[in-house]
């Protein structure tokens, strides 16, 4: 879906599907207004009528007289004392959806009036256009024939009363970005693990590295080796796909201004290891290199944006299989950082690619590392859903990524990292176990990655039970980069 702004009148405006907003009480706002006196009054008397008053409530007009629009599409904000960031997704996500299935080929929404309802419009510009651009995304990639069925808008305007100005044209630039990274997330996440391999991961850094005139290293299997990180190595060793690590970097600050370091698990499929998981369910383990596509998603937002940052992606990608070659439970592997890890369970790899990864993170020195990872099935029990769980060193970054999750609508929730909790890590042969048992398995899982982040400010998300759906809706969600690209805005100061 394309976005641009418009200056137009909205009843006289030529397009597939009008979309008008109004809070539920209170006076309507001007676009609201004029074109209701277009129809002489008809939409008003419509909306009190047929328009419920909760948030995101519809009311679909195939024709409405006095306006030029082919049909007028009414969403209710709900009651204007209520009316917040929260509000106005559920606002927008019903729009997203219903003009999804519909068989409009152009859509014009009647922005201004969110101003009217007490909303900023530069926000609700990002928000709208994330969303929209977001209800729309389908994953068609790999079928023989795209379904037959309504594919929604190809274009959309924001129409706006008067001249718009540069930070709203700013805002839908921003919102088409975070769109469009989170699609390649998706993409990523949605793709079979025969189809997205750890090579798949560094050809789409290549591309991107190649599109943005980005640096890019990718080492292969002799490469990790010879870097020392044997903790990753340990989990490429019952697999015949080539491990890749991949490094990517972003300049758009200062050239001594030290970057942002984003680190994404890259299992491509975990099927447990040695420690098998349950069959059922396991094609979903094709979503566990989620972590690693939001990393190369955030990357295509913040280089379309052009940010003045700099920021650093590290991606260790492999497959975790059983094999004869395989790790085993009861195997010690050296990290790169010199600790031993005794491996109690191969189930927990994520943590053992990720150590390395976050000790390499180290010579960039860093303004901090943030990694994220589908690492453990704890953080659905603790969390479910809705909430992405986030652990971290400093308090100060934890509440920089907890405020941009509740700006974005990706929230995260912190979890504590108590020095108590270290205990359960213990072992009697190597440095450190890779589990620590049952309780609190989220957080001895960040624990653990911990013990290799002492160098720098650093932050975890595990977005197990965030990175995609289950059931009819089964697919990837492309968070969090909607949070990491509210984070990454405002420390760039926009």
């Amino acid at each position: 879906m394309e976005f641009s702004i418009k200056a137009a009148s909205p009843e006289k405006l030529k397009t597939d599907c009008l979309i008008l907003a109004r809070s539920s009480d209170g006076e309507a706002g001007p676009q609201f207004a004029a074109t209701d006196a277009a129809s002489q009054g008809l939409l008003g008397k419509l909306c009190l009528r047929d328009l419920d008053d909760k948030a995101g409530s519809l009311l679909a007009l195939p024709t409405l007289p006095g306006v030029t629009a082919e049909r007028v599409l009414v969403v209710s904000l709900g009651k204007r004392a209520e009316l917040n960031a929260k509000t106005l997704r559920t606002a927008l996500l019903a729009v997203g959806k219903w003009l999804s299935n519909s068989k409009a080929k152009s859509a014009a929404f009647a922005a201004t009036d969110l101003v009217a309802a007490g909303l900023e419009l530069p926000a609700s510009l990002r928000s709208a256009t994330t969303l929209l651009a977001d209800t729309a995304y389908r994953f068609e990639a790999i079928k023989a024939k795209a379904e037959d069925k309504p594919a929604g808008p190809a274009k959309l305007d924001f129409i706006l009363q008067g001249k718009s100005d540069s930070a709203a044209k700013r805002a839908v630039e921003q919102g088409a970005a975070i769109a469009a990274g989170q699609a390649l997330a998706r993409d990523l996440g949605n793709l079979p693990a025969n189809y997205c391999t750890p090579s798949t991961l560094a050809d789409t850094a290549k591309s991107l590295a190649r599109e943005y005139k980005l640096k890019l290293k990718v080492f292969d299997r002799e490469g990790i080796e010879e870097l020392g990180m044997g903790s990753f190595l340990s989990v490429a060793q019952g697999t015949r796909e080539e491990p890749r690590f991949i490094v990517l970097e972003y300049k758009g600050g200062k050239a001594k201004e030290a970057p942002v370091v984003l680190v994404g698990k890259g299992v491509t499929f975990d099927s447990g290891g040695i420690s098998l998981k349950p069959g059922e369910g396991m094609d979903e383990m094709k979503f566990d290199m989620c972590g690693a596509a939001s990393v190369l998603g955030i990357f295509r937002t913040v280089a379309k944006l052009g940010l003045p940052i700099n920021l650093v992606g590290l991606i260790p990608a492999t497959e975790n299989l059983p094999s004869g070659t395989a790790v085993k439970p009861g195997d010690v592997v050296t990290s790169l950082s010199g600790q031993t890890i005794e491996i109690l369970n191969t189930d927990a790899e994520g943590r053992l690619i990720l150590c390395d990864a976050l000790t390499y993170a180290e010579q960039f020195k860093p303004a901090c590392v943030v990694d994220i990872a589908t690492l453990t099935g704890a953080c659905i029990i603790a969390l479910g859903h809705h909430t992405s769980g986030l652990l971290a060193n400093d308090d100060a970054l934890a509440a920089e990524l907890l405020a941009a999750g509740q700006n974005a609508g990706d929230r995260a929730w912190q979890l504590p990292l108590f020095d108590e909790y270290q205990e359960q890590l213990k072992s009697n042969f190597a440095d450190i176990a890779n589990i620590g048992g049952r309780p609190a398995g989220s957080i001895t899982a960040a624990c653990f990655l911990s013990r290799f982040t002492k160098a720098y400010k650093w932050a975890h998300l595990d977005i197990a039970g965030t990175a995609w759906k289950s059931g009819a809706d089964k697919g990837a969600t492309g968070r969090p980069v909607p949070l990491l690209a509210e984070f990454l805005l405002q420390r760039a100061g926009q």
